[in-house]
């Protein structure tokens, strides 16, 4: 059995139009909701064995504002270059790379990208996953590399303002 975890990352500031994209950091309300959702992927038993990043500042912060809440060190974190920018048939490709030793991860990424990968895996039909959402699908799978479109069972969906209204 594998769990993949899908998160958009929180959400992110545009006050500073000079930042380039990658460099633009979470807003006051992206620092408010990534610790709130670490808490609510705690509640709900997440115990990551990998947590991976593309290396835009704001998926980074967040990774690391889950790792904290999740237990997981943050040094640990695996920031993948090629995961900026990346197209959902792109993801599924690390994705499948993982090592076969890691049953959990958490992969924090870009929307659209995230939203079609996971309704892709899934077989879902959600519109947009809102910034700091996760989705988490279920694959009952050996290996990584036997993940297939539409084969994941979705575990669960929490986004931020899900979790303060319950």
């Amino acid at each position: 059995m594998r769990r993949l975890l899908l998160c958009r990352h929180a959400k992110s500031s545009w006050s500073d139009v000079t930042l380039a994209d990658i460099d633009r950091p979470l807003n006051k309300r992206g620092r408010r909701d990534a610790p709130l959702m670490g808490a609510r992927l705690a509640m709900l038993g997440v115990k990551p064995d990998a947590i991976v990043s593309s290396p835009a500042r704001r998926t980074r912060k967040t990774a690391r504002y889950l790792a904290g809440a999740l237990g997981f060190p943050r040094k640990m974190v695996l920031v993948i270059d090629e995961m900026y920018e990346a197209s959902p048939a792109s993801l599924l490709s690390i994705i499948r790379g993982f090592d076969n030793q890691v049953e959990q991860v958490v992969m924090i990424a870009h929307n659209s990208e995230i939203t079609v990968l996971a309704n892709q895996l899934g077989g879902l039909g959600i519109d947009n996953i809102p910034t700091c959402g996760v989705v988490a699908l279920d694959f009952a799978v050996r290996s990584w590399r036997d993940i297939m479109k539409r084969q994941g069972i979705q575990a669960f969906f929490e986004y931020p303002r899900k979790v303060r209204n319950k």
